[in-house]
């Protein structure tokens, strides 16, 4: 039984922050912060193969941290909650300020 850690289970919380734990899947995640994007400019961004992004894709989305939509042949994933950038930017802090500037220029 997992413990609970306030109103969302430490499973589900550790679920969330294991999708996060990855250079690609930050990558595509903060490339999501400057809005909706197409799995082909997240798969770009990482030089992955399609299957590798799709895999990292749906256990974030998964995990609850973006939706996708279809329109025609193309996926467009977002974030789904804007409050990720907050937590994103958290993270960045215990890095330092070059950190922040990176994802500003970025978005």
């Amino acid at each position: 039984m997992a413990k609970n850690c306030g109103s969302v289970s430490c499973r589900d919380r550790a679920k969330c922050l294991k999708a996060m734990a990855h250079p690609a899947r930050l990558a595509m995640l903060e490339k999501l912060l400057g809005g909706e994007r197409c799995v082909c400019e997240l798969q770009a961004l990482v030089r992955s193969d399609i299957t590798t992004v799709s895999k990292h894709l749906s256990l974030m989305r998964q995990a609850g941290l973006v939706t996708s939509r279809r329109s025609g042949l193309k996926i467009f994933y977002r974030l789904r909650d804007p409050r990720l950038a907050e937590m994103l930017g958290f993270v960045g802090t215990l890095f330092g300020a070059s950190y922040r500037r990176k994802l500003a220029v970025d978005r």
